[in-house]
Order: structure tokens, then sequence, then C-alpha cells
């Protein structure tokens, strides 16, 4: 019997920056969040929860995204 494909998780690739200047390249956003109205504060809540598991997991404090940018 054959089985069916999986579903393909689609993701969309954004460039972080922060506010001390630093930044973190091809982050990736669900692709379903970047759809409809509200999206750009969906996709920075999205890489806030990112931050802060990666904050916990390193020990350091999470930083304050300044601005988010599709990458190209």
């Amino acid at each position: 019997m054959a089985r069916k494909p999986a579903s393909k998780i689609e993701y969309v690739l954004f460039d972080v920056i922060y506010e001390d200047g630093s930044q973190r390249s091809n982050r990736r956003v669900l692709k379903d969040l970047t759809l409809g109205d509200e999206a750009e504060d969906r996709i920075r809540a999205d890489l806030e929860a990112q931050d802060h598991v990666i904050a916990e997991r390193s020990g350091r404090a999470p930083l304050a995204i300044k601005t988010v940018r599709r990458s190209a």
C-alpha cells in the first residue's frame, strides 16, 4: 500500500538586526505567519520567541530586535 506524501513545511527567511547593531541572517519563520493582516507583528513575535529559547539555552539575555527584513 502506498503512503501519502508527507506535507511539506515551508519557511521564509528573514534577517534580524538588533538594537546593539548585531545581525542574524536567514532566520526561519513559517510561511503561514507571513500571510494576511498584521503579518509583521506575527513575524516579530515568532522571532522574539525563538530568541527567548536561544537565550535560555545560552544563558544570555535576549537582545531587543530593531528591524526585520526578508532575506534576499
